[in-house]
């Protein structure tokens, strides 16, 4: 279903997303994947510094990177967010198989 799946490394990616207001939050990277038959790359993050009520909150986007940059997409296709979502519970429940 997924390849080229990035798990859990030994060092975390941490990366910085703007909130609304401006200020940059950080996020530790818990995968990325590309889903068979496109070219897209996603990739799962957390907020470093979860409050209570979002403990368990996952986010997920689209994103590009080269050598610079990293741009990251807000996943607003239905179609194209139950995708991403299926692939992310098969990785995790392969995960916790193993």
């Amino acid at each position: 279903m997924a390849k080229d799946q990035n798990l859990l490394e030994d060092e975390p990616e941490i990366i910085y997303i703007p909130d609304d207001d401006g200020n940059e939050e950080e996020f530790e990277v818990i995968m990325k994947f590309e889903v068979d038959g496109s070219d897209a790359k996603y990739m799962m993050v957390v907020p470093m510094e979860a409050t209570e009520d979002d403990t368990d909150e996952v986010y997920a986007f689209r994103y590009e990177e080269d050598e610079d940059d990293l741009k990251l997409y807000i996943i607003e296709d239905e179609d194209e967010w139950q995708i991403v979502e299926e692939t992310f519970n098969t990785l995790v429940a392969e995960l916790d198989g193993e």
